[in-house]
């Protein structure tokens, strides 16, 4: 059974889980490079996790919100 598998939380800043949601959910994970199998599979589970978290709630961010998203994160690059 899944629930009996050892898990790990990681905590994400909100612009992070915006940027990472929206290009999960944009991208073909086909055409990843991967360089294993499960590494792919760990993608798809990463954005399940994303869909269905009811906290995060990040079905239902606007284009403005991700565009927001995308510059808050593009801006901690720079520090």
């Amino acid at each position: 059974m899944e629930d009996d598998l050892p898990t790990v939380s990681v905590r994400l800043w909100r612009a992070d889980a915006i940027v990472l949601f929206d290009w999960l959910m944009s991208t073909d994970l086909d055409s990843v490079p991967v360089t294993h199998p499960a590494q792919k599979q760990a993608l798809t589970d990463l954005l399940s996790r994303l869909e269905f978290d009811t906290d995060a709630d990040l079905t239902g961010v606007t284009d403005e919100e991700i565009a927001a998203a995308q510059n808050e994160v593009a801006r901690d690059m720079r520090r």
